[in-house]
């Protein structure tokens, strides 16, 4: 179990902020959106915080080979899209597939895994749509 945290308001905006999005902000957009509530925050308060969350389960930190981590307040096991054309980061909608990969893992690897961490990349509809119409136009 861990220790309560003190109340923090700065901390408290940026879950609500983070609740109302969908695009896994990083922690610049983040930043730039709760300082209007907060002017005197500065981005390593954010980045703290952020850490501080993520270590308590309490959001999700996204990292993967490109760009800046991001993050998400949906905590329950779901999956990401990232597009390798724009970097947009999107929840997929699919059944969870942990415990078979976890149990595929486990059956031949000495130690014990416990969590599994799956992206899929491709080109998301916009991109596509976008490759599609110049293809058209030519």
């Amino acid at each position: 179990m861990q220790p309560t945290l003190k109340k923090s308001k700065q901390r408290d905006a940026i879950v609500a902020f983070l609740m109302t999005r969908k695009d896994h902000p990083t922690a610049d957009t983040i930043y730039m959106n709760i300082k209007k509530e907060f002017p005197n925050i500065s981005l390593g308060t954010v980045y703290r915080n952020l850490a501080l969350l993520s270590e308590r389960g309490e959001i999700l930190k996204l990292t993967y080979d490109q760009g800046a981590d991001r993050y998400d307040a949906t905590v329950d096991p779901h999956y990401h899209f990232i597009c390798r054309e724009c970097g947009e980061v999107i929840d997929l909608e699919m059944d969870s597939l942990d415990e078979e990969v976890t149990a595929m893992a486990n059956v031949k690897f000495k130690g014990k895994v416990e969590q599994s961490v799956i992206y899929f990349k491709g080109i998301c509809e916009k991109c596509l749509k976008k490759k599609l119409d110049k293809k058209t136009l030519k």
